[in-house]
This record gives structure tokens, sequence and C-alpha cells, in this order.
């Protein structure tokens, strides 16, 4: 696993007065028995999940079961009706939107069209958290947004407009987007939505790469759970809105989850070669009733996660 960023190696995003995560440091992340609901349907409840600085985690459940809002209670957008949720110890419902974006950036699982806007006009719009409004009347790039562009690879595409390219090539310029806000915790809402296999495997060779490089922590959702297997070394399934899962692919993905996250029957298998889970799903099973949940440990402690833990990270 990548080493955390130290007092010499600044985490992305931090003023230069506010310390980078070291020993002793608050988790990257600390989601403390957040509940949240719309009227009539509750969504996320006791959820409790603490993650380290540099760890690489997906979430994986069904559709509807809150992995998407957790992301989005997470960027700040929205606010848990129980519970807090900490960004390296700050409670970031009480950030201003600005101050939660230059800790936090969101890729959404989609984005509106951008007619006749550049890569380079786009992944600009990321320096907005630190630039303010008068500063993005200045032309021209940063050095923040062009090493964002270079990082993934669109430089050379800067003045494409965006709706000229392929699904591929937008999901590596909105990457870049996300980079842009230079945050130390990066949120991915199913960043291979739409793409094809081999488009998949760029993209989130690219996150493990640039989880490295760059000392970010990435919490991602996957529907995917051969991709979540491969990729993450730690997976969280969500099942009902609760934790129903939390540990290294190999603990994690069986076919006692298969059946009572996934509603499938189905076998899992080792990849030959790397050994990460390969699941082979059978048929459609009812869900049985959700057990009750354990009590949560606390939110500030980090998991008890081995640094070897799955996944192509390594």
């Amino acid at each position: 696993m990548t080493e955390p960023a130290t007092a010499a190696s600044k985490a992305p995003g931090l003023a230069p007065d506010e310390p980078g995560p070291g020993a002793g440091d608050p988790p990257a992340l600390a989601v403390d028995r957040v509940g949240f609901g719309y009227p009539g349907r509750r969504v996320l409840d006791e959820v409790s999940l603490s993650v380290r600085a540099g760890e690489l985690i997906a979430l994986v459940g069904l559709n509807g079961c809150g992995k998407s809002t957790l992301l989005r209670l997470t960027a700040g957008m929205l606010r848990p009706d129980a519970g807090r949720i900490r960004v390296a110890g700050a409670d970031v419902s009480g950030l201003p939107r600005r101050a939660a974006a230059r800790r936090v950036a969101l890729l959404h699982q989609t984005a509106p069209a951008v007619p006749g806007m550049t890569v380079r006009q786009l992944v600009r719009q990321g320096r907005y958290a630190t630039r303010g409004p008068l500063g993005m009347l200045r032309d021209g790039d940063d050095a923040v947004s062009r090493r964002a562009m270079a990082d993934v690879g669109v430089a050379d595409w800067a003045d494409r407009h965006v709706d000229e390219l392929s699904g591929g090539e937008r999901q590596r310029v909105r990457l870049a987007l996300a980079l842009a806000q230079d945050a130390p915790l990066l949120l991915l809402d199913e960043p291979t939505t739409y793409l094809d296999l081999r488009h998949q495997l760029e993209v989130l060779q690219l996150v493990v790469r640039l989880r490295t490089e760059r000392r970010m922590t990435v919490l991602m959702v996957l529907h995917d759970l051969g991709l979540a297997a491969r990729f993450a070394e730690r997976l969280v399934a969500l099942r009902d809105g609760r934790v129903a899962a939390d540990g290294p692919p190999a603990d994690v993905v069986t076919p006692d989850l298969l059946r009572d996250v996934f509603g499938v029957d189905g076998r899992v298998g080792r990849d030959p070669v790397r050994g990460w889970p390969v699941c082979y799903p059978d048929t459609p099973t009812a869900l049985a009733p959700a057990p009750a949940p354990r009590p949560p440990a606390p939110a500030g402690r980090p998991a008890d996660v081995p640094n070897s833990a799955g996944g192509e990270a390594r």
C-alpha cells in the first residue's frame, strides 16, 4: 500500500499551516454511526467506517443500498440526519462548500453535457475551490490543472471540445477535473459506467497509479464485484443501508456474500495467476432478512486491515 504523506510530503489540498497525515493523526475519513433518509425511505442507518490515509476502498452492493448517498454525504453535498462524518478530523457538515471541496473531490456517476467547452476549460473548473470567483477570471492554466491533465494523459487534447471525445476519453477528462481540486480524498461514483471492457481497465489502472503517485486516499463505488476485488485492497459491502461486510477482498468475497448481499447463488474461485477472487454467479435467489447489525467499532480508530490485502493496487 502507498505510504501515507508525511509532514515533509504534504497531502494535496491542505493549506501550508494544516498538518499532513502522519503517526497519531486522525483517519483520512471517519464515518461515525451515520444515518440519512428521504421522506418515506431510509437510505443509510448506523453506518460506521474508518479509512486510513492512502487506502483504496471499493463500496459494493445492490442498487439503492446507499453507496452513492454515502459519497455525497462525505463530500458535504448532503447532511446526515444522524451521526457525523469527519475528513482529516474536520466535520464535513460544518465546512463551507469551498473548504469541503479542498478536502474532498467527488467524480459523479454522470455529468451534464458541456457543449462548446474545451478540455482545458472544463479541467480549470476544478480550481474554483482554491482560486475563488475572482481567480477564475484570470486567463491561463495554473500548475495544478496542467499536472491534472498530464497525469491522466489528456494534455494533448487540451484545446479539443469535450463533446467531441469518446466515452473513455471524456471519463479521463472528468477524472482530471476531480484531480484539479487537489484534494487528499478522492471519491469516485461508478467511474467505469458506460465504458467498454478496455476502457474500464484503463480507468481503474489509472486510478491505482494516481493513488500511488499522488499519495491520495480513494473511495470508489463499483457495481462490478470482480473489478472491485481485483483493484481495491479493501471492500465494504452495503445492504439495506448498513455495512454488511468490510475487509480484504479475499475475506469478503464469498458465496455467502453473493447470496446475502447480492441475492445470487454462486461460486467463488481464485485467479490462477494473480490470486484475486473471481465470482461465478449461477442463479438469482431471494434475499434473506438482514441480520441485526453488530455494534460498530469507534469510527476514529483505523480498521485493522492488512497492508497486503488483495487487489491490483499492490
